[in-house]
């Protein structure tokens, strides 16, 4: 209840209500783009003066070894049950972006332990940087295998759109899984962050620390409008893929709980990690996939993703994944 209450959550709702009864209530493209830019900033930043004063750690080698397990884990169990419900094609797509990450949920999920004074590695936020392109490159992989395997379609909307084979090369893909300019400014801020230690963090408290939380306020606000406006993409799809949205993370988080568990991760370092799991790209994977798989529908892995699994972790994964861990670890 108490996350419910936190303004930022507040203000998600209230952009969520203002899509849903079509108010002109709107957040321009530009100001939203650099929020985001924002928070990812800062967060590299937090994250780069909280490693220069731990220091390079077995926690540390540890939340990343973790992390990078998720991200090929999640995405080939995912992979395996999805190509049941669905095509080959969106089978590969939602696996992507369910096994990628939401920089966005992390975000939030860091205030919401910096609210309740619970501390955290700040090498966690370079975890989110690992996690995000693995389950790319393996939806794309398997996406090529399907293609040289089954013949062309002779009509569609997809051969129209990309003749069959098309694509993204793989070196073209791993470029853009690597080199995406959001967390080139997530890793150079922690690296920037790192390097000035103490001095940097108080040089840039108004900026990294003082404004965090109005502009999260600020940027879930038009999160809420973006997922009320993408709501409609839900509405005919299978039962069991809207269970998937929401089941899936809870599964995932349960995944993460089990190996930090195993390997002695600290309270605040699992929770992140959950959340991290139970997350799903609606960012950076569609904008990969709409070029290197553009036989998978985009309003499938899309508004699941941001229509569904997003608000329900803003709004409840969140609390129940702290209370989760909280109970595993006591």
């Amino acid at each position: 209840m108490n996350n419910l209450l936190d303004p930022a959550i507040l203000f998600f709702a209230l952009g969520a209500l203002a899509g849903a009864i079509k108010s002109n209530l709107e957040i321009p493209a530009p100001i939203s783009r650099f929020l985001s830019l924002y928070l990812l900033m800062a967060l590299g930043l937090k994250g780069g003066f909280a490693l220069a004063q731990s220091g390079l750690t077995v926690q540390v080698a540890s939340g990343l070894a973790c992390a990078l397990t998720l991200a090929v884990v999640v995405p080939v169990i995912a992979l395996q049950f999805l190509r049941r419900l669905v095509g080959p094609y969106d089978a590969a797509a939602l696996a992507a972006t369910y096994g990628s990450v939401s920089a966005v949920t992390f975000v939030t999920a860091v205030q919401f332990l910096e609210t309740r004074g619970l501390p955290y590695g700040g090498h966690m936020a370079a975890a989110m940087a690992l996690m995000e392109s693995p389950a790319i490159i393996l939806a794309v992989l398997f996406a090529n295998r399907v293609r040289q395997r089954e013949p062309a379609p002779a009509v569609g909307a997809a051969v129209l759109a990309a003749p069959a084979g098309s694509g993204l090369s793989m070196r073209k893909v791993l470029h853009e899984s690597f080199t995406d300019g959001a967390q080139l400014l997530l890793l150079g801020a922690m690296l920037v962050g790192l390097l000035t230690g103490e001095s940097g963090r108080a040089a840039m408290q108004p900026f990294s620390a003082d404004l965090f939380k109005g502009m999260l306020a600020f940027f879930l606000l038009d999160m809420g409008l973006l997922t009320a406006r993408n709501l409609p993409k839900v509405r005919g799809q299978s039962p069991w893929l809207l269970a998937y949205a929401v089941l899936a993370p809870l599964l995932h988080a349960l995944l993460a709980l089990g190996l930090a568990f195993a390997v002695g991760l600290p309270l605040g370092d699992t929770i992140l990690l959950m959340v991290l799991a139970a997350s799903a790209s609606y960012i950076a994977v569609p904008a990969v996939l709409r070029h290197a798989i553009p036989q998978a529908n985009p309003s499938l892995y899309f508004g699941l993703s941001l229509g569904l699994t997003f608000p329900f972790n803003i709004l409840l994964g969140i609390p129940v994944y702290a209370a989760l861990a909280g109970w595993a670890l006591a």
